[in-house]
């Protein structure tokens, strides 16, 4: 079954973000765009690659109107330690949820119980709180956060645009399609 379009649900959870820890809600991601960037665990050896290529390309995010949460089933306390010791985990600035009972990790379908730990899943989530995009992917194989980037960019595009589309490739300013629905009721 398809998360297109599922509200996610009501949460609260700790969080550690710029050497503090803080408690994160729904009501706190609502009225913008959100990227929910699961990953395994702290202290893993793609994960770290991955996390650090968003923090490269955080501001640009930033500019767009659009934050980043990443998430895995550690505690915001392991969060911490990760950060404290690893000069890569250092460079992120975004905040990054602690999910020690998956309650998030469930709630988008993620949930590896078996291991208890999260896929790799990446879910753009718009201001209303509903799932626009994503994709869960092996465990052993990283994202790129630049094409993260131009997917959040075509969503919000498309949300303001509503009888517009983006093709493959399509970046901000470049062309984009007006579906014809005479053409799409004769298929």
């Amino acid at each position: 079954m398809s998360l297109i379009g599922k509200e996610i649900s009501d949460f609260k959870v700790q969080a550690y973000a710029n050497g503090e820890f803080k408690e994160v809600s729904k009501s706190d991601v609502m009225g913008k765009w959100n990227v929910f960037f699961f990953y395994p665990a702290d202290f893993t050896f793609v994960c770290p690659t991955e996390l650090e290529d968003l923090a490269t390309t955080y501001d640009e995010f930033q500019k767009i109107g659009c934050d980043i949460y990443s998430v895995s089933c550690d505690s915001h306390y392991v969060h911490k330690a990760w950060h404290d010791t690893s000069k890569t985990i250092q460079k992120i600035q975004y905040t990054m949820l602690a999910d020690p009972t998956a309650a998030l990790a469930k709630d988008f379908e993620v949930y590896i119980e078996s291991d208890g730990m999260a896929e790799r899943g990446t879910f753009i989530v718009n201001p209303e709180g509903q799932i626009v995009a994503y994709e869960v992917i092996a465990g052993s194989v990283g994202r790129n956060a630049e094409e993260l980037l131009r997917r959040v960019q075509a969503s919000q595009f498309v949300y303001e645009h509503g009888d517009e589309v983006c093709p493959a490739k399509w970046k901000p300013g470049e062309k984009t399609l007006k579906p014809s629905f005479d053409l799409v009721g004769a298929l």
